[in-house]
């Protein structure tokens, strides 16, 4: 009768534990069905992703610097050309995901990311990365800056569920351009952004990579000829000479590719000391980690703000 008793205890137990291991298989089936994805289109197509996904791969500074904001947890990042506000990020706690145009597909295969965040650098790659894991478009139209960069933060706000926390810096952001343009709506002096490589400089007008500064945040161009585009129109400093703005905008590509020329030496020559930008103090040399690395984020589109905004104070000033 013992013996009985014993086996028939220990098929219970067996039926227990069977029972408990398919309600358990059971649950984690519904879990991943149940799993939310929202569908994200953007310049490359449209794409399903998670909703708060865990894995997190980023290529574009600008978003990166918008997850930094939100406190989002980041897997894998380029570390090649970080901007300095954003070095934090050089640690063993991150990934490093090979160079923006040369991408390390192993590792980031390795990280099995839930989501990849790409911009223009990366577009001819990702069908690549598609293939890997749901990518996502996410770099800003210069054309149509702020519609671009709002449409991008709404996205963001999607996948993360961050839509509260993106509409309040948005609206501050705002805020912040509404009150610069009230100081640019009546300005009669002029301004030429300049990019400057080496020992080349290129000008940006309107609609161009840099262009929010007359098309956003209303400084009158010294040249509206100028033809948009990513690269800029290369010029000499007789062209700059010719202008004569009265603010002159410098990005320094070199301060953060390791050129070996500096911005300075080949902006203020002998030429361009006649422009009334020189002889007035109205050569900005603007940070290049906001304008040129990154951008299109939260935090370095407030930046480039405060930037500009200084700028105007210091010409009324004068």
């Amino acid at each position: 009768m013992k013996k009985l008793l014993w086996l028939l205890s220990i098929m219970a137990l067996f039926t227990l534990l069977a029972a408990c291991g398919a309600d358990s298989e059971g649950t984690n089936a519904e879990d991943a069905e149940d799993k939310e994805t929202v569908n994200i289109e953007h310049e490359l197509g449209e794409t399903e992703v998670p909703v708060n996904p865990e894995n997190v791969v980023v290529f574009d500074y600008g978003i990166l610097d918008t997850l930094d904001h939100l406190d989002v947890n980041v897997a894998g990042v380029s570390k090649t050309s970080l901007p300095d506000y954003l070095s934090h990020y050089d640690s063993e706690e991150y990934e490093n995901i090979g160079s923006l145009k040369e991408p390390d597909f192993e590792k980031i295969a390795e990280i099995n990311p839930d989501v990849i965040i790409i911009s223009a650098r990366q577009a001819s790659l990702y069908d690549q990365l598609s293939e890997i894991a749901p990518t996502v478009h996410l770099g800003v139209d210069t054309t149509r800056y702020m519609d671009s960069f709002k449409e991008n933060m709404s996205k963001v706000g999607e996948i993360f569920g961050k839509k509260e926390e993106i509409d309040d810096t948005m609206t501050e952001i705002e805020d912040s351009i509404a009150s610069l343009n009230e100081k640019t709506s009546d300005m009669e002096k002029e301004g030429l952004i300049i990019l400057a490589n080496d020992d080349k400089i290129s000008a940006y007008g309107p609609n161009s990579r840099f262009g929010l500064i007359h098309d956003v945040f209303g400084v009158p161009a010294s040249d509206e000829g100028i033809e948009a585009s990513t690269h800029g129109m290369n010029v000499s400093p007789e062209y700059v000479m010719e202008q004569d703005p009265d603010l002159l905008y410098v990005v320094d590509r070199t301060a953060v590719v390791g050129g070996e020329t500096s911005a300075k030496q080949i902006v203020e020559n002998e030429l361009t000391k006649n422009t009334k930008a020189y002889q007035n103090d109205q050569i900005y040399y603007l940070d290049p980690d906001y304008w040129y690395l990154s951008g299109g984020g939260l935090i370095s589109v407030s930046e480039m703000i405060k930037e500009i905004e200084a700028s105007i104070e210091q010409s009324e000033a004068e």
